[in-house]
This record gives C-alpha cells, sequence and structure tokens, in this order.
C-alpha cells in the first residue's frame, strides 16, 4: 500500500526551493519527511498557529521539534483565523492559512526565493471537496474540486498527494517510525466535512470500491469542461467589450450569456453572482429593449446598473 505514496512522490518535479505546509498531522507529516529526504536542503516548513484551540501550542511544539529533527527550517505563523458572521469556519482558517504562507513564500528573496508551495491534501479530501459541492448545488467550478496545481501570488501551489488515499498515507508513514499528532478538530461532527469523513466515506467505499478514483476523473473532465466555457467567455468578452454592451450582450443564448456574464462579474469586478441572481439578471437583459428601460439589480456584493448602451457593476462600499 506504499506503493501509491511512493508513485506521487516520484512523480513530483517542484522548482526548488521549495515550502512545505506543515501541520504536524499525519498528510503534511507525510509529505515532509519525503520532501525533505528528496530534496535535502532544499525544504522549507511553514506551520500556521491559528488560535484557535488550547492546544495549538502542543501542536507547535511538536512541529518545532520534528523540524529541528529533520534538520528542515521552520517558520510558525501566528493568524486570527475566526470566522465572520455568515462565514464558514474552515474558509475563515483556510483563508488565513493560505495568506500567511504566501507571506513566508514572499518574503524569501534572492538565491534562496521559494518557488512552490507543497500541501498534504490527499484523495479523501478530494472527495469530501466533491461531496460538498454537490450539497451545495455547485456549478462546474465546484465539481472540478480541488486542483493539482495552480498560481497564487506569483507562486506555484501544488498538491502532489491528491491522487493518494488516508490510508495510504499512513501505512507509509507506519514503515517510517514517523511521529505525528491527532488534530481532536478533525473528529468533530458539528462540522460538515468531518460527518462526511466519518459517515458517508465508509459506506462509499462498502458500496464502490474504486470511488476514489472515479469520483476524481469526473471532477477532471468538469475542469475540461469548466475550462472550454471560460475560453468561450474570454473570446466573447473581447468581442463584445468591457463593460459589456447591453445589444451585444442580448444576440447571445442564455446560456452563453450566463456564462459570459459570470466571466465578466468574477475577472474584473472580483464577484460572483447566485443562481438566483444571475437568471433576475438574465431576464433583465433580455426585457432592457428601449432607451428608458432602468436595471439596477443585486449582484454578488454589489450592484448591476445600465449606463447608456452598457452594463456595468459597482461595490457601494467602495464608493
Amino acid at each position: 500500500m506504499t506503493r501509491a505514496f511512493e508513485q506521487a512522490m516520484a512523480a513530483f518535479e517542484p522548482a526548488l526551493p521549495l515550502v512545505v505546509a506543515y501541520s504536524g498531522g499525519a498528510d503534511s507529516t507525510a509529505l515532509l519527511l519525503a520532501c525533505a529526504r528528496q530534496w535535502p536542503g532544499q525544504v522549507m516548513a511553514v506551520h500556521v498557529h491559528h488560535g484557535l484551540q488550547a492546544a495549538g501550542d502542543d501542536f507547535e511544539h511538536h512541529c518545532r521539534a520534528v523540524c529541528a529533527d529533520l534538520q528542515v527550517p521552520l517558520r510558525v505563523q501566528k493568524v486570527d483565523a475566526r470566522h465572520a458572521p455568515g462565514q464558514s469556519p474552515e474558509a475563515a482558517a483556510r483563508h488565513a492559512r493560505y495568506n500567511a504562507i504566501d507571506a513566508v513564500a514572499l518574503a524569501q528573496i534572492g538565491p534562496a526565493a521559494i518557488q512552490t508551495i507543497a500541501i498534504a491534501q490527499h484523495a479523501d479530501d478530494q472527495v469530501e471537496t466533491l461531496l460538498l459541492a454537490l450539497s451545495r448545488g455547485a456549478g462546474l467550478p465546484g465539481l472540478s474540486a480541488m486542483a493539482a496545481q495552480w498560481r497564487r501570488a506569483g507562486l506555484t501551489w501544488c498538491r502532489p498527494l491528491l491522487e493518494v488515499s488516508s490510508a495510504d498515507i499512513r501505512v507509509w508513514l507506519k514503515a517510517q517510525g514517523a511521529m505525528f499528532i491527532e488534530d481532536p478538530s478533525n473528529v468533530d461532527e458539528r462540522f460538515t466535512r468531518n460527518r462526511i469523513r466519518a459517515r458517508l466515506m465508509p459506506a462509499l467505499q462498502a458500496c464502490f470500491p474504486q470511488f476514489r478514483d472515479t469520483f476524481a476523473r469526473s471532477s477532471r473532465h468538469a475542469a475540461q469542461a469548466q475550462a472550454l466555457l471560460q475560453e468561450v467567455a474570454a473570446e466573447d468578452l473581447a468581442r463584445i467589450g468591457v463593460p459589456p454592451d447591453i445589444k451585444a450582450l442580448q444576440s447571445l443564448s442564455r446560456p452563453r450569456l450566463a456564462n459570459l456574464l459570470r466571466h465578466w462579474l468574477l475577472s474584473v469586478h472580483q464577484t460572483t453572482p447566485t443562481s438566483a441572481q444571475m437568471d433576475e439578471l438574465t431576464a433583465q437583459l433580455e426585457a432592457c429593449r428601449t432607451r428608458g428601460h432602468q436595471l439596477n439589480l443585486k449582484v454578488g456584493h454589489g450592484f448591476c446598473v445600465r449606463r447608456g448602451k452598457v452594463l456595468d457593476w459597482y461595490n457601494p462600499q467602495l464608493l
């Protein structure tokens, strides 16, 4: 069972130097240990102290001891990961964590400048992400689940273990005799992801033993379809212009119109409409046939408005 982990690490060819996001748990311990062995002197670890539980200081002490033993430099970033009203705790922690890792990596300049950041999310995490997306009625971006590689703040982020199961990672760790910590929040079933892990994953394993591979294949299909839609939207927006001409928008089919509008709102204004907002916006655009027809509709965290011949968007809080 260690072959899947070893094959994944053999296929991982990051630009060096490399940062490993290290929580002290089983998955990030395996990734850090494998990377430190494979690229000695080229690996740094970053541990994010979220300040959300009493055991956080113990996690930090464990990580410092492990990194000292591996002779891997460690940076500890303390963040305020409390969630805002209406924001999920998981999303708040993830946002704080990524920003903290960015800050450490971008602070390394000169010959030691960090090129790649590796995080230890695995095949089980990918399935949980897909199931969460399905439960929320997500579109193709959500069904694409997690990417194996992406760019953020000028750095390459990688998930080299995305096709390796949690069980395989732990078998490999046991064979190395490596120590890791168990985060008690990972079994707290108040969190939806933990309920999926505890209740749905065993049922899926019993009914569909290959579900990790087949779910991952579906996510790849969704990602390919989404990439094609993005290409079409970018071409349409380049042809129609920014801000988009209303008459030109009306020449598109409704699915193509919605695809273009989502792309415009996200790429230009960094906002995402709900399904209900998009349905209302496309309906109002179709009805906008006379010079006096006004349009002022809540979309994302701002408003879409008609300004003469074009559709515009603004956030009143930024005015």
